[in-house]
């Protein structure tokens, strides 16, 4: 217990580290747009006089240190700032959409873990068969296609041809649990596209190297079942490599979504990220793009503890 909770320390310590530089990279990126906020909330009539007076008004005439050290206060003490677009707080900005991208990303993750898990491992437990080989074409093909293609070739299918989903996944705030999920369903369907393809591939690949080990092919001369084989011999020593790659997708789940969300219209965290930048909106922009980085490093955090976990060796390196 000891040695898992050093190395939980040791894990969170690198990634608070990540996420400050995360954050200075952020900062330069977002302080890099094309464009002034001042000037495009003012109109193309202000006077130069009036934009230098709201700059200041709005603190983005002090230099960027400055302006970095501000920020970074504000976020030690949980304040995300306000909006230059609208003067409301972020916080209260993301609340709702921060929601709807986690509600998507979690039925995508219902959806697409348990189904790649599993055609892992039948591909794996019928390798080099029919079955395997068309695994392993579909799952090249869903990848080989960039995710806008695909929400756009399933809206035309579902929404427009079958008439069967909306094609617009816009939410009403009181919107029932029913109601989200059919307005998700297009979204959930896309992500899981690629997302199963993904993890079905590597999940079979980290078998398949178990599965040629000298312990399984003792335990099939002793007549051992595939399943029994499978989920009792080589998952557990196939976890490390599965977790990880779980992981990768689940973030992918959630910092991947910007797309899908314009593309269905999501009232989501990426869509936020995408009206803002295009408004010049930087607080908004810095803060969408810091729980983004948050949450890829937190799942990658997650998932290296896991994985060091599950595996003994990995907990006990030889000195």
């Amino acid at each position: 217990m000891n040695s898992v909770c050093k190395l939980l320390l040791q894990r969170l310590a690198l990634g608070l580290l990540s996420l400050l530089a995360v954050s200075v990279i952020i900062f330069l990126a977002v302080g890099m747009l094309p464009g002034d906020v001042a000037q495009a909330m003012l109109g193309q009539a202000a006077t130069p006089e009036t934009v230098a007076a709201f700059r200041a008004q709005l603190g983005l005439d002090l230099p960027p240190l400055t302006r970095f050290g501000h920020w970074a206060w504000q976020l030690l003490h949980g304040d995300l700032g306000l909006s230059l677009a609208n003067q409301r707080p972020i916080a209260e900005l993301i609340g709702t959409r921060l929601g709807n991208t986690f509600t998507l990303a979690l039925l995508a993750a219902l959806v697409s873990v348990p189904v790649a898990l599993l055609m892992g491992m039948l591909a794996a437990l019928y390798r080099s068969s029919w079955f395997d080989r068309l695994l392993n074409t579909s799952a090249l093909s869903a990848v080989s296609f960039p995710e806008f293609f695909v929400a756009y070739i399933l809206i035309l299918v579902f929404a427009v041809k079958l008439n069967w989903l909306p094609s617009i996944s816009n939410l009403a705030p009181g919107a029932s649990f029913a109601e989200v999920l059919e307005r998700s369903l297009l979204p959930v369907l896309t992500l899981s596209l690629v997302v199963v393809a993904q993890m079905m591939r590597m999940t079979r690949a980290a078998l398949i190297n178990v599965l040629a080990s000298p312990y399984i092919e003792m335990a099939r001369l002793k007549g051992v079942s595939q399943a029994r084989i499978i989920f009792h011999h080589a998952l557990p020593n196939a976890l490390a490599p599965i977790i990880n790659v779980v992981a990768l997708n689940l973030a992918y789940l959630v910092v991947g979504v910007v797309v899908v969300e314009v593309v269905f219209v999501y009232p989501g965290l990426g869509q936020l990220l995408v009206d803002s930048v295009s408004k010049r909106d930087i607080p908004v922009v810095q803060a969408c793009s810091l729980i983004f980085a948050a949450t890829y490093i937190l799942l990658n955090t997650t998932a290296d503890v896991l994985s060091i976990a599950s595996n003994p060796r990995l907990m006990h390196p030889k000195g």
